[in-house]
């Protein structure tokens, strides 16, 4: 059922009920009205009848002629008017004339205030008794005055039949008229049902185009339906991205892992084939092991570290105090390589807008670089990390006293994969640096040593300002399916 059906019947019931009701309410206080105007005006002849009520029931306890006894009566009861008089006393009746109910309808002991007696086939009757006393000759008497309520009943049913047909003409012509008005107002309602009717967010990019109405329920719908097809969007992207990471990383992890699996492989055909291998060859053999062992290890590591960076959502994002994350990613190096020489000079205080997680992987791979390829000559790892500020940016440097790296290959280095034929490590390392940087719109450069000694210098700069709160868009740092890897990289 339409809208606007649904108001116009709601609209059609209601009206009558509220018609009825307000009918019901004014026809109690047309009622009392009349009843009040009734009883007033029983008082007012109450009390002008009252004198000559006394002197007629003197008169009557006296024994006077009857002449002066009519007299007083046609007084009496031309002051009477319309309502109805009658006079009682000790013997029964002194007199009785104009309407009034048959002397055989019982009547209220008291009525000092007016009330109704009913009188079968005759209606009903407004009621007030005045009582009277004469005190020479001492006598108790009662006036009664009778108003018929035929006048009053007539009105209350003109009103009630009014009212009725009020009630039943406004429910068809309210309802009528409460349709129109729904259907002009939910015409909008309708016109954006058909817009939002064609769009299907799965085989279609086009999305609602709503001008707003001014009806506020119409536009609030329209952008909320907005919002939600952009969340549907925005999911889908995700979902998008994360399968495509997933399938990179499972390319990725196939096309590295089998050169070490290979070789592991080859290494326990001779351990099998040659169960009586000399001790010095089985020693090599199983170190070999061990290292192909630990390389799997590792890249399987970075692997899932660069699938993390590619999927981080805004709300991992927060505060990080970057000294913080540069002295814990220290004191993890000094325990790991207790022989490595590490000096530290930070600035306190410095804050950017990122994920900490990220930020103290990129610090760790950076450390963990300098420490593998940054050995002096007496094979002695020094490593000295400076974090200070530069205006809005926070700077963080790597200075290491290795043979360097050739500016023809500095680019190379943050490239997958590449690693020199000696690394340790999985290739991987500043690749996961270039990542979290990017991630946090910062930037990453190599270079020489500034103060002119043998040695490489990796620079990193991070906003301190939190004026962004979503990650740039993914770039894409797994190898798709199906792409080459590199050979060569100078770095873990």
């Amino acid at each position: 059922m339409r809208l606007s059906t649904r108001i116009a019947i709601a609209v059609g019931v209601t009206v009558p009920l509220l018609v009825l009701a307000s009918g019901l309410l004014l026809l109690g206080l047309v009622t009392k009205d009349l009843y009040q105007q009734q009883d007033a005006r029983l008082s007012d002849r109450a009390a002008a009848l009252a004198p000559d009520a006394k002197a007629l029931l003197r008169a009557t306890a006296s024994g006077r002629p009857p002449s002066v006894e009519h007299a007083r009566e046609r007084r009496m009861f031309a002051a009477a008017l319309d309502v109805g008089v009658r006079l009682t006393g000790p013997a029964g009746t002194v007199t009785a004339g104009g309407p009034q109910p048959d002397a055989s309808v019982p009547l209220p002991p008291n009525a000092t205030t007016p009330v109704t007696v009913r009188a079968a086939g005759e209606g009903s009757w407004r009621v007030l008794s005045e009582p009277v006393s004469v005190h020479r000759p001492a006598v108790d008497g009662t006036l009664w005055l009778f108003s018929p309520d035929t006048a009053n009943r007539a009105q209350i049913r003109l009103v009630r039949g009014r009212m009725l047909t009020v009630a039943l003409l406004a429910a068809p012509l309210t309802g009528a008229v409460a349709w129109a008005a729904a259907a002009g107002a939910v015409r909008p309602l309708r016109r954006l049902q058909r817009r939002t009717s064609g769009l299907d967010p799965r085989s279609s990019a086009t999305r609602l185009d709503h001008t707003p109405t001014g009806i506020a329920e119409v536009d609030d719908l329209a952008r909320t339906i907005r919002t939600v097809l952009v969340r549907y969007d925005q999911q889908t992207a995700r979902t998008a991205q994360a399968l495509e990471v997933a399938r990179s990383f499972s390319a990725a992890a196939s096309h590295e892992l089998r050169t070490p699996l290979m070789s592991m492989r080859t290494n326990l055909d001779i351990l099998s084939e040659h169960p009586d291998l000399a001790e010095p060859d089985r020693t090599e053999v199983l170190a070999d092991l061990r290292r192909e062992h630990t390389r799997l290890l590792g890249l399987l590591v970075m692997l899932r570290a660069l699938a993390r960076g590619d999927l981080v959502e805004a709300d991992a994002l927060g505060p990080v105090d970057l000294a913080e994350v540069v002295d814990a990613s220290v004191a993890d190096l000094r325990r790991r390589h207790p022989d490595a020489e590490v000096t530290v000079a930070g600035s306190p205080g410095l804050w950017t807008h990122g994920w900490e997680q990220g930020l103290r992987s990129a610090v760790d791979n950076l450390l963990a670089n300098a420490c593998a390829h940054g050995r002096s000559e007496d094979e002695r790892a020094r490593i000295e990390v400076t974090l200070r500020r530069d205006g809005q940016e926070a700077v963080l440097t790597v200075d290491d006293r290795g043979p360097g790296i050739p500016p023809e290959q500095r680019d190379a280095v943050f490239q997958r994969f590449h690693r020199r034929p000696d690394s340790p490590g999985s290739g991987l390392g500043l690749t996961l640096v270039a990542q979290q940087i990017a991630l946090h719109q910062g930037g990453v450069r190599v270079g020489d040593r500034p103060d002119g000694r043998r040695g490489t210098r990796f620079e990193v700069r991070l906003p301190t300002r939190a004026d962004h709160t979503l990650p740039p868009p993914r770039r894409g740092w797994l190898p798709a399916p199906g792409t080459s890897q590199g050979s060569h990289k100078e770095g873990s």
